[in-house]
């Protein structure tokens, strides 16, 4: 198996993690973690505290949001927030294009473009969160407050 930190996408969170916080290691797994119910498994963790990192076009902007993996997103919800009538997922080549991260792989940090980020308030339920860093076996440990810091996010109910 090639060495995944010295991908790219890796390497990029992975400076990110460290000019914030040089507590914040990655970790590489065995097995994908692609899905939150493949990260739970593989980090024998509570599937609610893998952070799913959605990109949503609202709009003509998009925005990350932040969600426990146990939990669905909810469109209603941001409408509300950003008083918009139009949200959806982003497809996959913009994942890619906004965030430099293919889909199972996105970080809720180091995106090539500028983004606005949400976070959903369910995921302060949890001691330890696990989000993924730029590659489907790629994924780092880190605490709710922490990870409204360095994502400088903004914190809303936003799941069903």
């Amino acid at each position: 198996m090639e060495n995944l930190l010295s991908k790219a996408s890796v390497k990029r969170v992975k400076e990110f993690l460290t000019s914030r916080n040089s507590d914040l290691k990655i970790i590489v797994l065995n097995t994908t973690a692609k899905t939150a119910l493949n990260a739970a498994e593989a980090l024998k963790c509570d599937v609610g505290a893998i952070v799913k990192s959605l990109l949503v076009k609202a709009g003509n902007n998009f925005l990350i949001c932040l969600v426990a993996g146990d939990k669905r997103c909810s469109f209603k919800k941001i409408k509300k927030i950003l008083k918009i009538d139009e949200i959806l997922m982003a497809n996959a080549d913009e994942v890619k294009m906004y965030t430099g991260f293919t889909i199972g792989g996105v970080s809720p940090v180091a995106h090539v473009k500028k983004l606005n980020v949400f976070i959903d308030k369910s995921l302060s339920r949890f001691i330890n969160l696990y989000a993924a860093a730029g590659h489907p076996n790629c994924v780092f440990k880190i605490t709710y407050d922490q990870l409204v810091e360095i994502t400088n996010g903004s914190e809303f109910e936003l799941t069903e």
